[in-house]
């Protein structure tokens, strides 16, 4: 930190070399309480150096002058003894399969795109359920729906009426925090939230009670835990990861999957309570450079080795009995067909048994590779493939593969036997579940009771001036903010539906708001609480003249998963800046102000910080919202219920640009460090002056202004205007206006919802606009010679004039270029990418100090077209394909 904040000690971490030399220590470290290192964290620098000083055995060796060494991995044997019987068991299944048979193990299909009749006809090894599927497209599918598919596909697996030979179909399902796709199941906090609480033992017992969840539903197989060791808070996926630590990470994959799996010593293990986990997502995916999402980790492979593998060590050695391989690259080439990485090193040299699946459609990525071929990945050691609705085709052409030599019969049988072995350790032959279709375990007390530890545990305490918490809860309270009332944004991603969208209050039966945790904790101390998401207060609320002691407003992010999360500037709410508003108001009324933050990553909030009094990083604390009242107010006496323990698992940064930011790093100057927490024995102040200068630049460059990947970027909302109607705010993954004139709908361009396809039936004029609240000041993207580039596909040619506009606040505003001929020349059903130079709207009237829609595309006619990736780039206006003159 850069400014003082009194004498604050901090949890430290060692030095990143020599890894696997110290990772049973740093296990047993963990194990033993972590959080009691520190109380409030800082001063972590004088460490680090003192510790950096002292020689440190390394166990890796370099790289050799070639490139690749295995010398950088640790050499592990399997975690489980070989068992002869269990491997004749495998070698006398393989002998009576068909290839076709031993093929259809290697598929893994979505149930949406395959019947237990398929399974049956094709051979078919395993299903899941991506995000947002549910059983009979069902969202309030009960458990007992879920198992009765599961039934179903299990059934039809071991029907050998065919003459086949019977295998059981294991089912996989994202159960990443708690079984989170199905309604009624207790969500635990998010990983981030879960790497605060610094406490593996939790960790194991979130694990347990997730298992047993999973177990109800019949599933067989949760793809969890995720392990990656973050470097870029901008990637969307950072609230999976436990820490930019790689010993945290490590310790808690390790309790994890002992958790989910059992321990592999004892009878427990995989016996039904306890189900197959997976170890996500092999490797690298934490580390792609500018935290784009499936993208490139340019590092070395000792890096590699000691960051980003850390929590695969300890996997491996819990018996973690599947791996899934990441979308990522590694220095250019994609995980899904390397084999180095997924044989020689994982399977080889770490000893992995069991077997490699592949993440969705991850295999279309690799060079020479579609989505339904892809010959390499198996080769490279991918042993099953998840496909979603082409599974039929890849099925049929890898069987093809094998028999013109493409593909060796030795590595099939290899990964058939890898899947067989885990299969029969998994008891699925037997089909024994002692806890499917039971009731009372989904979101039992017991589990809720875990969930709520966890979010207290998980709190992190940045800020509390003049000690304002804990707050005594006899006084008069308001609670305002859009996430003090919404399990639904408490909760983030990959709940319910894949983004975390859609859902309301009635979704999550159980649960409790924060807000509905501080009315119970107020009303049992004999306070006042009113809720107020606007901070508009009711008069005489607080009894006549009366006003609230104390303001409690929580905000944040909005759920996302995955890309769709991806940031290109780590600054919260850039240019809309809504909840900043609020605070202001509260500030300018003298009421001091609380803020909970609910976030999946540190941002850059000084302007929020610098207008509270008290700061919580809340992170995402899932269905149990009455953890953070625990923690935040007082019990009917005026004494503390719980304490902060929560210690900071990400460096938070202190300026806009320090989107890497990571402990030891060189120049390490973040706002709070690594392991910063207080608690309220601290007295420290934090003073209400940090640098709000918020333009996002890289080396001195200025990013790309994102308007829309496939979900719009802030502070930029999709709607759809048409004719007269009133604006249709597009919050969703499918909208249309009345009378289906204008539709707007997530679909799949490379990646699941990764683009919109929008249709005009031409009843009328209309519009899907880019707007925002608040105009943005864009003049700097057009003084640095700009284009507007977006992918776009033409699917239905336009029948009348199409326009592009960029637009401002005002009359005569309107920057407006014709389309038609530029959709007419591009190839209908492909992707292209189209760019304007954005000179051309300038010199057609857009004033760029004052824009309030980023893009409109406008239809007089029938038109179907899709895009996606819609953003400014600096310095592309001279290559753009439509230009205009300077």
């Amino acid at each position: 930190m850069t400014q003082s904040t009194g004498n604050l000690t901090g949890i430290h971490a060692r030095p990143l070399t020599g890894l696997y030399a110290k990772r049973l220590a740093v296990g047993i470290a963990l194990a033993m309480g972590l959080a009691a290192c520190g109380k409030s964290g800082n001063d972590h620098t004088a460490a680090a150096k003192s510790e950096t000083a002292a020689p440190v055995q390394a166990a890796a060796v370099a790289e050799s002058a070639e490139g690749l060494s295995l010398e950088n991995w640790p050499a592990l044997k399997p975690a489980l003894p070989r068992d002869e019987k269990l491997e004749a068991r495998i070698a006398d299944l393989l002998s009576r399969m068909t290839l076709e048979e031993k093929v259809g193990q290697m598929m893994q299909a979505e149930i949406k795109s395959i019947t237990p009749e398929e399974v049956k006809q094709y051979h078919i090894g395993s299903i899941l359920n991506g995000g947002g599927t549910f059983p009979n497209n069902d969202k309030f599918a009960t458990p007992d729906d879920w198992r009765k598919l599961a039934d179903a596909y299990f059934a039809a697996s071991m029907d050998t009426s065919d003459g086949g030979v019977a295998i059981p179909i294991i089912w996989g399902s994202d159960a990443v925090h708690g079984h989170n796709n199905v309604i009624g199941a207790t969500l635990f906090p998010h990983n981030i939230g879960l790497g605060a609480a610094r406490d593996p033992e939790l960790i194991r017992r979130i694990g347990e009670a997730t298992a047993r969840e999973v177990a109800v539903t019949g599933v067989d197989w949760t793809f969890a835990p995720t392990i990656a060791v973050v470097r870029d808070d901008r990637w969307g996926r950072t609230f999976e990861s436990y820490s930019e630590d790689p010993d945290i990470v490590a310790a808690y994959a390790r309790e994890m999957i002992k958790g989910i799996q059992g321990d592999k010593n004892s009878e427990e293990f995989l016996d039904g309570r306890h189900l197959v986990s997976a170890a996500k997502h092999f490797v690298g995916d934490g580390g792609t450079t500018r935290g784009i999402d499936r993208g490139d980790t340019e590092v070395s492979e000792k890096e590699l080795a000691e960051i980003h593998a850390a929590g695969y060590f300890t996997a491996l050695e819990s018996g973690v009995q599947s791996v899934m391989a990441s979308f990522n690259s590694w220095n250019g080439k994609r995980l899904h067909g390397h084999k180095y990485l997924l044989t020689d090193v994982l399977k080889n040299r770490l000893g992995f048994d069991g077997f490699v699946v592949g993440d969705w459609n991850g295999h279309r990525f690799v060079e020479g590779c579609t989505v339904d071929s892809c010959a390499a990945a198996v080769n490279a050691g991918l042993d099953m493939f998840m496909i979603t609705s082409e599974w039929k085709a890849l099925l049929k052409n890898t069987i093809a593969q094998v028999r013109n030599g493409e593909i060796p019969e030795s590595r099939i049988d290899d990964a058939v036997s890898r899947i067989l072995r885990v299969k029969i350790r998994a008891g699925l032959f037997e089909r024994d579940r002692p806890l499917a279709g039971k009731t009372g375990i989904m979101g039992s007390e017991e589990h809720r009771a875990i969930a709520r530890e966890a979010v207290r545990k998980s709190l992190v305490l940045l800020k509390n001036n003049d000690q304002l918490l804990p707050v005594d809860a006899r006084k008069n309270i308001l609670v305002t903010g859009n996430g003090a009332d919404s399990i639904a944004k408490q909760s983030g991603g990959w709940t319910i539906s894949w983004q975390g969208t859609g859902n309301t209050a009635e979704d999550f039966p159980g649960a409790t708001s924060i807000y509905t945790g501080i009315k119970q904790a107020v009303d049992a101390a004999g306070g006042t609480v009113v809720l107020s998401e606007n901070g508009e207060v009711p008069q005489d609320a607080f009894g006549k003249g009366g006003k609230p002691d104390v303001a409690i407003v929580v905000y944040g992010e909005d759920p996302y998963a995955e890309w769709h999360g991806d940031l290109a500037s780590i600054e919260y709410q850039l240019g809309s800046k809504e909840d900043q508003e609020l605070l202001q108001k509260l500030q300018a009324q003298d009421i001091p102000v609380v803020s909970v933050f609910l976030s999946g990553r540190p941002l850059w909030v000084n302007k929020e910080l610098n207008l509270s009094d008290a700061f919580v990083a809340a992170w995402l604390p899932g269905s149990e919202g009455a953890g953070v009242a625990d923690v935040l107010l007082t019990d009917s006496e005026g004494n503390k219920r719980y304490d902060f323990t929560g210690r900071l698992s990400f460096s938070w940064p202190e300026l806009v640009h320090q989107t890497v930011i990571n402990r030891d790093d060189a120049n390490y100057q973040p706002l709070f460090a690594y392991g910063y927490g207080l608690d309220y024995s601290s007295d420290a102040q934090l003073a209400n002056n940090l640098n709000e200068d918020g333009e996002s630049y890289v080396d001195g460059n200025l990013e790309d202004a994102w308007l829309m990947v496939s979900r719009p970027q802030a502070p930029w909302k999709l709607f759809i205007a048409d004719g007269d109607q009133e604006p249709l705010w597009v919050s969703g993954n499918l909208a249309r206006s009345d009378d289906n004139n204008i539709t707007v709908a997530s679909i799949d361009m490379l990646s699941q919802e990764d683009a919109r396809a929008l249709t005009w039936k031409g009843l009328r004029a209309g519009s899907v606009v880019l707007e925002t609240r608040k105009p943005q000041d864009l003049s700097r993207y057009l003084d640095e010679g700009a284009a507007l580039t977006m992918d776009i596909r033409v699917d239905q040619a336009p029948e009348a004039a199409v326009f592009a506009q960029i637009t401002c606040e005002g009359p005569e505003c309107n920057g407006k270029l014709p389309l038609q001929n530029a959709l007419n020349a591009l190839p209908k059903g492909d992707w292209s990418q189209v760019s304007i130079d954005l000179q051309c709207f300038a010199d057609a009237g857009t004033d760029f100090t004052r824009v309030s829609q980023g893009l409109s595309l406008h239809s007089e006619g029938k038109l179907a077209m899709a895009v996606a990736n819609i953003k400014f780039v600096p310095g592309a206006g001279d290559q753009a394909q439509i230009r205009c003159g300077s």
